[in-house]
């Protein structure tokens, strides 16, 4: 049996975690208080198939029942089961500016009275001792949701061809630049649709709007040169035990070149046998 205990900071993502745990086969039940997983290890135990894979999601919600958390897993590591611990976590700012922007109330506001801000960190002291025991912590404030789609893939998984996956974004550099990038590309230097009138509501996921890009010759030069330092600096990469790789291409507005770079990119990337993902940050705005 694999058993994958989720816990971690309220408003990080164990909910959403655990939908994409489901979709590999688990059977994920959330906001479980500790004592009550022990049972559905001995439904395991007694043969039951659904359960031989299972993701339990247990947290601060349970409130004092969730003080035996690691009793009940001490407990749990005496049978003949694989236990995984995921942590996920986030930085204060990002935790509360989410509670805001959905308009929910953090667990110990209710319980305790606390404002949002000390209930955050009266949260942080709670969980530190199970945050040292977990076999893997996931910072999902780095993330949006299709990235930690991917993390947790890779984190749990181990699914990487090559030991690398690499996310090819798009991003407009008047909304700010991307914290997570680990290589920068900015296309702004290449002539702009967004002049031109029938492709100004069109994106770079379209074809009218790559073909116009690639019309011009700077631009299918710079496609080779970004092709040739990549092929030549990927290996270097998985040399070095690098796991995860985010290319970044930004324009003005992340619409139009950005996006077809990062498709391009993207394409031809997968083509070498690299597991490789587009994300859009900003083509909607």
């Amino acid at each position: 049996m694999k058993l994958l205990i989720i816990t971690g900071m309220s408003g990080a993502g164990k909910s959403q975690v655990a939908n994409v745990l489901e979709d590999r086969g688990y059977f994920c039940v959330d906001n479980i208080p500790p004592q009550i997983i022990p049972a559905f290890v001995s439904m395991s135990e007694m043969g039951n198939e659904k359960l031989q894979k299972m993701a339990i999601v247990t947290d601060i919600r349970g409130g004092e029942m969730f003080s035996e958390i690691s009793k009940v897993i001490l407990e749990i590591k005496k049978k003949d089961i694989e236990l995984k611990i995921l942590f996920l976590d986030a930085d204060n700012d990002v935790l509360e500016n989410r509670y805001k922007e959905n308009r929910r109330t953090h667990p110990l506001c209710d319980q305790q009275g606390l404002s949002l801000s000390d209930a955050v960190k009266k949260e942080r002291e709670t969980l530190k001792d199970i945050k040292k025991t977990a076999d893997y912590v996931v910072d999902t404030g780095k993330f949006s949701l299709s990235e930690l789609t991917a993390k947790i893939n890779e984190t749990i998984f181990g699914e990487a061809i090559g030991g690398l996956n690499i996310i090819c974004k798009s991003f407009g550099f008047k909304y700010g630049p991307d914290s997570e990038a680990d290589l920068v590309l900015d296309v702004r230097c290449l002539p702009n649709p967004y002049y031109v009138e029938e492709l100004k509501s069109k994106t770079g996921l379209q074809k009218e709007v790559r073909d116009y890009i690639l019309d011009f010759p700077e631009s299918r030069e710079f496609q080779e040169k970004v092709f040739d330092i990549l092929d030549f600096s990927l290996p270097l990469y998985l040399k070095e035990g690098k796991s995860r790789l985010v290319i970044d291409f930004g324009c003005t507005g992340g619409k139009h070149r950005s996006v077809t770079f990062a498709e391009l990119t993207a394409k031809h990337l997968k083509k070498q046998g690299y597991t490789v993902k587009t994300v859009h940050r900003d083509i909607g705005k």
